[in-house]
């Protein structure tokens, strides 16, 4: 296969995941914006879940941002937030362990897996902690772990930490 074709499938691959991005957010916050529909802590849990995918862009922290300003009760919020970003980064977990490096390599590029792969070498679950503490690539570090078959529970353990630590100060900073 030609490097033409092989960048062709690939703006394919992301146009399709921003189409599918695209798609979520107008059914849940801008259905919100504009007062179609009520604020629900089901929109938000769409959002967060899709964004903790490692295929889909989507900025989970500014979502966060706007629903706890929204009166959404701030615990169950967090809640939210936490439990479907561990979901979703435990379905980016799974897939990393199941599909070849090959496929991942087209989907992702070669490059930012080869870092995020670097980082699980090199600090292994600091990495895991930190990545999902700031708002870096969370997702793209559990699929390498899954690559990598790094210990679930580490992986999870971590996440989770990282997870709570950060919606605990975004909570403090922005209601």
């Amino acid at each position: 296969m030609n490097v033409g074709k092989v960048h062709i499938k690939r703006i394919i691959v992301v146009v399709f995941c921003a189409a599918i991005a695209i798609t979520i957010a107008s059914a849940t916050i801008g259905r919100e914006i504009y007062g179609v529909t009520k604020v629900s802590l089901i929109s938000f849990a769409i959002i967060n879940f899709s964004g903790y995918l490692f295929f889909l862009v989507m900025p989970v922290e500014l979502a966060f941002i706007y629903y706890l300003h929204a009166h959404l009760g701030i615990f169950l919020l967090n809640v939210v937030a936490i439990s479907t970003g561990i979901g979703a980064q435990l379905v980016d977990y799974y897939i990393g362990r199941s599909l070849s490096t090959r496929f991942i390599d087209k989907l992702v590029g070669r490059r930012r897996y080869e870092k995020a792969e670097d980082e699980i070498r090199r600090y292994g679950n600091i990495a895991i902690f930190l990545f999902n503490l700031l708002p870096l690539s969370s997702p793209i570090i559990l699929l390498a772990a899954g690559m990598l078959k790094h210990p679930l529970r580490q992986a999870v353990f971590y996440s989770l930490m990282g997870l709570v630590v950060k919606y605990l100060l975004m909570s403090i900073l922005f209601f």
